[in-house]
């Protein structure tokens, strides 16, 4: 499906929405029946109304109905006021957003109006740091190359500066002329992809060139950004409130049930069960005395034998029913969410959690999940940005079949690439101009003439200031040219076509033309197994891909770099293809990739480098404790196999002794894949059986595959891989797309293992979303991942913390508070049942309906508030003794006797394996 905008056009004007957001969940008309719907959906709430409801029938109700009606309605606006409170506060945030004053030009004349009366076809004229109302496509800027800078962060969390260029089309458009344009867009319906945007733009005459001009998320300025180092743009609004691709992407996020609440739903229904038995047995003898001895006695008032309705065998019955029902305790859920808000606050106050180097607190967005950090089984962790610090440098390089910075492990500093650069080899010159050329890179200039670089990757920035320093420094660059310096002569390139990085591609090209000489170079930048099987044929690469080998075994992150020249001719041919693949609608992606792989070929590959990305603070040790306190960690990462593997050693994921063993599952073929994951199978089958046997030292076994190797086995051997899961601790799965992170997540879930994702760049958020508990690392790629979590953390290093004490706390309380709150209930209740045979089985009352009345309401919840701020065991013990700290039995497999509270005094404590 198609929408067509029509600019500066009002028979099109109201044929969409208008630029109003709307982020609330009820209305003031919906509201009550939607929140009671949403109540009611829960079994214990279902119960209780039925029993209020028996209660108005007043032949039965021993007690009055304000016992059970009362508590019942004052827990409904418990939550009800919660919920109303939340939906006040996004109403208000939306008022403000939807209240601000925007510029917007009609006609030539520029006049300001509120963000909400914004509609579809305007043109929306924005000034530097403003906040862009609804998704545009930029037709003009006050730059004279036609682009914009843009902060993307709050959209996709990544906080480099983002490049944006107005279309061919509209680039000699004057101010006079942008107020007047008319035209069509031509564009898809509202989606939520962020990364793509199909279309064509056509200007109407008086503009001479209308003819059809291709549209990308380059040309777009998309809502919640904000306009950077530029002083004014304008475009025209083609998706607007809800629809844009904000708003599309926003949406309630699903409620989690944690184990304890699974756990606490089956033991109401068992209770429930066991309710009814036991009416039914005292229904059957309370009628039994009733027809031998209750109706002799007089003072009882029973109806006359033969006056009895017909249903009056069912009123004993129903009136134990009734008695029964504060077997649940009925104001369990509303104690508990209050317990879980306090328990969200120790993590947002605790200050051992506060990252100073970047002012971050750790941050709770789910205030409902905590006891489950207690329980985690598995942790599937992002590599790079958070288990290392993203801070990339480049340490050493291959060029021409020599190695620099071997020796001393900085290439920077060695005297033989210093003498190449100054000898101007032809080689090193061109590997320096493709690592200053090929990027995303902006330069920024400072007031002092000093150019800093924003970029969309870190690797990107360390090897252009690696190239500064190198002397190949570039100082400027914009939408159409970059200006090189060079031992302190300048040069300018002409930008022609960009061929832009991909997940399938795994590499980027840029067509330069050389001011000087008019000559048409192709650069290229890959990994490596994307660039050297496209090398001239006769080129020798084993130098290159022993260094990579090399590089990856000291944990570098290695990329390829290669060119070519292009006859005009050529490119000529290739640039009108690349323009038609550029203007599709259909299928735009896979017809751009075709045509990008038909130029990148015949490169001669220039060398190889390789940058180093330190791990974190504190990452070894805080693996090694989870693993000690019984977590199966694992790591997922898009790197190289040899570069994961390093990673995985330094870190302690896995061992170089000798009991320790590291399966690799890959192969040429897909026969040879599975060969290798059901021998992997067998190894780990066979030592679970020795360790379960005692008969043997334990083996430190794990794992290791690539993306290629998981798509052939989910498709073929799913089955086999999840049994391989199940008795892995350890995994390493290198070269994996934020897809397949997901799908590994999933895998373990199925299993009904409880999860936690951890990782700090958008491609993880997939991964984040499917995980039991997802956490976020508010790092150097941007806070989409920390926004996407149900908690943020500024470093791994405090996961232990938040497991160990906080996930450990909340489990510990969370279980006694259950565990009081049932066994309390039960204990009354028998009371009642007791004093039942003391009253001849008649359904009589213990206790009267005002006692009844406050003891559902707030007995339960007394002991709560010392329970959550009672002292519990130390930091120090907790991390001297790891392994005491977690369930007995996995999170699956809970009984009610394993929600165990653990005194002070630590007197036995139950462990996995035994007793401490």
């Amino acid at each position: 499906m198609k929408r067509f905008v029509y600019i500066n056009d009002d028979s099109c004007r109201y044929s969409y929405r208008d630029n109003r957001i709307s982020n609330t969940k009820h209305t003031l008309w919906n509201f009550l029946p939607k929140n009671l719907s949403e109540q009611f959906r829960r079994f214990m709430n279902q119960y209780f109304l039925l029993i209020a409801c028996l209660q108005l029938w007043s032949r039965i109700t021993p007690v009055s109905p304000a016992t059970t009606w009362g508590p019942l309605i004052i827990m409904f606006i418990v939550s009800a006021s919660k919920e109303a409170w939340d939906d006040y506060n996004r109403y208000l945030s939306d008022k403000k957003a939807n209240e601000r004053k925007i510029w917007l030009v009609k006609d030539g004349i520029h006049r300001q109006i509120k963000a909400q009366e914004i509609h579809v076809g305007d043109v929306v004229w924005l000034h530097e740091n403003d906040e862009i109302p609804c998704d545009l496509v930029l037709i003009g800027t006050s730059d004279p190359q036609g682009i914009c800078y843009v902060e993307t962060a709050a959209l996709d969390g990544e906080t480099d500066l983002k490049t944006r260029i107005i279309p061919p089309i509209s680039a000699n458009l004057s101010v006079e002329q942008l107020g007047k344009v008319k035209g069509v867009v031509e564009c898809p319906n509202p989606d939520n992809d962020i990364r793509r945007f199909d279309a064509n733009m056509r200007l109407f005459l008086p503009i001479i060139d209308n003819e059809k001009c291709p549209l990308t998320i380059n040309n777009t300025l998309l809502q919640s950004c904000y306009l950077r180092y530029t002083e004014c743009a304008c475009g025209v609004a083609v998706y607007t409130g809800n629809e844009t691709k904000s708003g599309m992407s926003r949406g309630a996020a699903e409620p989690k049930l944690t184990a304890a609440d699974a756990i606490i739903d089956k033991l109401t229904i068992a209770i429930f069960m066991f309710q009814i038995v036991i009416v039914l047995v005292l229904g059957y003898f309370g009628n039994a005395w009733k027809y031998t001895q209750g109706l002799k006695q007089w003072y009882l008032m029973y109806p006359v034998e033969g006056e009895s309705p017909w249903y009056d065998f069912s009123i004993i019955p129903l009136r134990f029913e009734l008695l029964c029902s504060i077997m649940i305790p009925i104001s369990i859920k509303v104690t508990l969410d209050l317990a879980k808000g306090v328990y969200a606050k120790f993590i947002d106050w605790d200050e051992q959690m506060f990252d100073w180097e970047t002012n971050t607190p750790a941050h709770s967005a789910n205030t409902a999940i905590s006891e489950d950090l207690g329980q985690v089984e598995y942790i599937l962790s992002d590599k790079t940005g958070t288990l290392t610090e993203n801070k990339m440098i480049l340490k050493q390089c291959c060029i021409s079949d020599t190695l620099y910075g071997n020796d001393n492990g900085d290439a920077l500093n060695d005297v033989r690439l210093v003498n190449a650069i100054s000898s101007n080899d032809p080689d090193v010159i061109k590997f320096l101009l493709v690592m200053a050329l090929c990027n995303t890179v902006v330069p920024i200039r400072s007031n002092g003439d000093t150019v800093s670089y924003k970029a969309q990757s870190q690797d990107e920035v360390a090897l252009v200031n690696a190239a500064g320093n190198l002397n190949m420094m570039l100082i400027s660059k914009d939408s159409s040219t970059a200006e090189i310096c060079f031992n302190g002569s300048k040069f300018l390139y002409e930008l022609l076509d960009i061929l832009e990085f991909t997940s399938d591609r795994k590499k980027m090209s840029i067509v330069v033309k050389e001011g000087q000489t008019g000559k048409i170079l192709l650069l290229s930048k890959g990994a490596d197994e994307a660039l050297l099987p496209h090398a001239y044929p006769g080129q020798q690469i084993q130098r290159y891909l022993e260094a990579v080998e090399m590089y990856s075994q000291l944990g570098l992150r290695t990329l390829c770099l290669g060119w070519r020249d292009l006859k005009e001719s050529e490119y000529k041919e290739w640039s009108k293809n690349f323009q038609e693949a550029s203007c599709s609608l259909d299928n735009r992606e896979f017809k751009m990739s075709e045509v990008c792989h038909s130029l990148e070929r015949d490169l001669h590959i220039l060398g190889v480098t390789a940058i180093e990305d330190r791990l974190q603070d504190g990452v070894p040790e805080t693996i090694k404790l989870l693993r000690n306190a019984g977590i199966n960690v694992w790591m997922l990462t898009g790197d190289k196999q040899n570069t994961a593997v390093q990673i995985g050693l330094l870190c302690n994921l896995i061992t170089s002794e000798p009991n320790s063993q590291l399966l690799s599952i890959s192969g040429k073929t897909e026969e040879d894949i599975l060969r290798s994951l059901e021998r992997a199978l067998l190894i780990m089958k066979n030592t679970s059986e020795t360790k379960n046997g005692y008969s043997a030292l334990p083996r430190d076994l794990a794992f290791i595959l690539d993306g290629w190797a998981l798509e052939i086995i989910l498709k073929h051997s799913k089955e086999s891989f999840t049994r391989l899961a199940m008795l892995s601790k350890t995994a390493i799965c290198c070269r994996m797309t934020p897809l397949q992170k997901a799908q590994l997540v999933a895998i373990l879930k199925s299993a009904g293992y409880l999860t936690l994702a951890i990782g700090d760049g958008g491609n993880d958020v997939r991964m984040i979303q499917e995980a039991n508990i997802g956490v976020g690392i508010s790092g150097r790629e941007g806070l989409q991942a920390a926004r996407a979590a149900d908690y943020s953390i500024g470093k791994f290093k405090f996961l232990k913390r938040l497991i160990l004490i906080h996930g450990r706390y909340s489990y510990n309380r969370t279980a006694f508070i259950s565990q009081y709150s049932f066994y309390k209930s039960l204990l009354l209740c028998f009371i009642q049942i007791l004093f039942a045979f003391l009253s001849g089985l008649s359904g009589t009352s213990l206790f009267n309906s005002i006692s009844l009345m406050a003891y559902n309401v707030f007995y339960t919840s007394l002991p709560v508030m010392t329970i959550i701020f009672d002292k519990d065991i130390s930091e120090t013990t907790v991390m001297q003794y790891p392994q005491i700290l977690l369930h007995s039995q996995a999170g699956r497999h809970w009984s009610f006797s394993s929600l165990q509270y653990v005194p002070t005094q630590m007197r036995k404590v139950r462990c996995r394996n035994s007793q401490w």
